[in-house]
């Protein structure tokens, strides 16, 4: 079997990185058609063919597309992203070859023109591959039939989360750094800063930051030491929206909150390992960082959106609150740093639940038996 991969990124999606790797173990061709970057030579060293992709000029990738799959001829086109599946379905119309979009995120489907657009220019050669309930249940609401729509996640690599790699002597010692004691919680969030989405509609970042900005002014009240360690940086051109909320933190919270910027992955393994809670508050997700916290034995605590519902059972394998609302936010946290006598248990429950539906490679072995339905659908 021949599968072409369409990829938007060379920087990030390391998701992708990880199901073709373990789509090349089970026996697959993988091509992957995307722009030049940092992560192509990661597909390279994994088996995967690489095709470079100029995404800048819609017309000329356009054509490129079109030439690729001509020459190639893929069993499967695999779309992982919005802008290539919209572009895939532009560009490949007339050419019969059976088509997946995986949905990295349900953002699309939340507003109603998006929805509509990716699924009007979709055809009989079209097939959806959800990464979560929520968003395959999304789908079936607007009528996609059962026998085109399949569910994966995006599988996890256990030992890169339980087992830091690199000694802690190259990452700060928090406590130590902040000058706080070992009983002062340390409240962690691991995520991009990705600007507000204006021509949606939005006001803030997708990821929440504003959010857990203004619950930590809160919390304080009740933790006069505790604080919080934001790890990330600006994604793409976006340095202005990174100072925004990093003078919005000086305002709102003066004292509680640091910024570590864009970090690498072992430094943030490293990391995790001395909070006492992971926080995700976005407004709109997959999977998100919960994988990585409930991963690394860290007690999570994610909004009650998309596929994070999919993990997290309230005060079973973590705790859930309302998105974009602050005040419940630092109620749930302050819930969570009183009631030690939980974290274990929901700890043990949260690695058991990630472990069992979240192993990369069973997750592939669900994308490949996807694959040959699909096949057999077309034959």
């Amino acid at each position: 079997m021949k599968v072409l991969h369409l990829i938007k990124t060379s920087i990030g999606a390391s998701w992708a990185v990880r199901q073709t790797r373990e789509l090349v173990r089970l026996g697959i061709e993988v091509h992957v058609l995307m722009p030049q970057g940092p992560m192509t030579e990661n597909y390279r060293t994994d088996g995967v063919i690489a095709h470079i992709w100029d995404l800048k000029n819609k017309f000329s990738s356009i054509k490129q597309l079109r030439t690729l799959v001509i020459e190639l001829r893929p069993d499967i086109i695999h779309s992982h992203f919005v802008a290539t599946t919209l572009l895939m379905r532009i560009a490949l119309r007339d050419i019969k070859v059976p088509r997946i979009f995986q949905i990295p995120g349900p953002l699309h489907l939340e507003h109603v023109l998006w929805s509509y657009l990716e699924i009007s220019l979709a055809t009989q050669q079209d097939y959806w591959l959800a990464s979560c309930q929520w968003v395959h249940n999304k789908y079936i609401s607007h009528g996609i039939e059962k026998s085109r729509l399949g569910l994966a996640y995006y599988g996890v690599d256990e030992d890169s989360f339980v087992k830091p790699t690199h000694s802690y002597h190259s990452v700060p010692q928090l406590r130590q750094q902040l000058n706080l004691k070992p009983t002062d919680p340390i409240i962690g969030m691991v995520a991009y800063f990705y600007p507000p989405k204006f021509y949606l509609g939005h006001t803030k970042g997708i990821k929440g930051h504003e959010d857990l900005v203004a619950a930590m002014a809160q919390v304080r009240l009740r933790f006069p030491k505790a604080h919080c360690v934001m790890v990330g940086g600006p994604w793409g051109n976006s340095e202005w929206y990174f100072e925004k909320v990093q003078r919005y933190a000086r305002q709102a919270a003066p004292g509680a909150i640091t910024f570590l910027g864009t970090q690498n992955h072992d430094y943030i393994v490293n990391l995790y390992q001395q909070f006492d809670l992971a926080v995700h508050p976005s407004h709109s997700e997959n999977l998100g960082g919960a994988v990585e916290s409930m991963y690394a034995k860290i007690l999570t605590l994610t909004t009650n959106i998309g596929g994070f519902v999919d993990l997290i059972q309230d005060g079973e394998t973590g705790y859930l609150t309302e998105a974009k609302k602050p005040a419940l936010l630092a109620e749930k946290i302050i819930y969570a740093l009183e009631h030690h006598e939980e974290k274990d248990l929901i700890i043990a429950n949260a690695f058991n639940k990630v472990t069992h539906i979240l192993n990369v490679k069973d997750t592939a072995r669900s994308v490949m038996q996807f694959y040959t339905h699909v096949l057999n659908s077309c034959n």
